[in-house]
């Protein structure tokens, strides 16, 4: 199993992974439509780290726990700006029972983090905010939506936002998805989240709409290896909605 955070040097110039802790959508990856598009966003770490995240308000941004760390400032790239400008967040929070040791044994927790910016990002827009339909079923279709690498090891397409149709596979829970590629079943490389992608998106479409319902979390290669291109390990939000709403308040949205 891949943590799916990437550590590097500064943006936009070769990023080199920790311990092939990261991981962006890999395989055949179309690009994402446009509503799924203009909500994702890339984040920078003051320690290097890339990870992805979604606005879920203007100046919001839904996250993985595990792409937060104390003491570290954090950055979205707003690319309606050449060159491109960095938005410094204002607070960032992990949800309290979000446990780095848990998750570093291979086990679920929550895994979800937001982040306060100063402003909204130009010419991005919120995403809708909700969580799976329950109970969620084999074979339910999610779409995942990411910055992160296009090939395990490599460095190509960082920073760009493609997009996976994966479903579910194994016995889906209300604190862990497991998402695979439905060509490949995870027996050889597919589609799935790469290094860059912690913290991305996991849509389910819900009465024609794509509804925010998981952040991507970690991946593995083909037959559970290191990797990526085998499965996508997704925290759906069905528990931590409520929290991501009350955090929201306090900060003065409405979502």
């Amino acid at each position: 199993m891949c943590f799916l955070r990437i550590f590097g040097s500064v943006f936009f110039v070769t990023l080199i992974a920790f311990s092939r802790e990261s991981n962006a959508i890999t395989g055949s990856r179309s690009a994402p439509s446009e509503a799924v598009a203009r909500s994702v966003v890339t984040i920078i770490g003051s320690r290097g780290t890339v990870c992805t995240g979604t606005l879920i308000a203007p100046n919001i941004v839904l996250t993985a726990g595990h792409c937060v760390a104390p003491g570290t400032n954090y950055r979205v790239i707003d690319l309606s700006t050449q060159p491109p400008k960095l938005i410094t967040a204002q607070k960032a929070v992990t949800h309290p029972q979000f446990n780095m040791q848990t998750m570093l044994a291979h086990r679920a927790t929550a895994d979800v983090a937001l982040l306060l910016l100063p402003s909204s990002v130009p010419n991005k827009s919120a995403a809708i905010l909700g969580m799976p339909k329950i109970p969620i079923q084999p074979g339910s279709r999610f779409t995942v939506a990411g910055v992160g690498v296009t090939t395990s090891g490599g460095d190509d397409g960082v920073g760009t936002v493609r997009a996976a149709n994966l479903v579910v596979t194994g016995n889906p829970g209300t604190l862990q998805i497991r998402l695979v590629d439905p060509g490949t079943q995870n027996k050889s490389a597919g589609m799935g989240a790469c290094t860059g992608d912690s913290g991305a998106p996991a849509f389910q479409d819900q009465d024609g709409k794509s509804v925010l319902a998981g952040v991507v979390s970690w991946s593995t290669g083909p037959n559970n290896a290191d990797g990526c291109g085998g499965l996508t390990g997704v925290t759906p939000l069905t528990i931590y909605r409520d929290w991501i709403l009350k955090t929201a308040r306090e900060w003065g949205a409405a979502l």
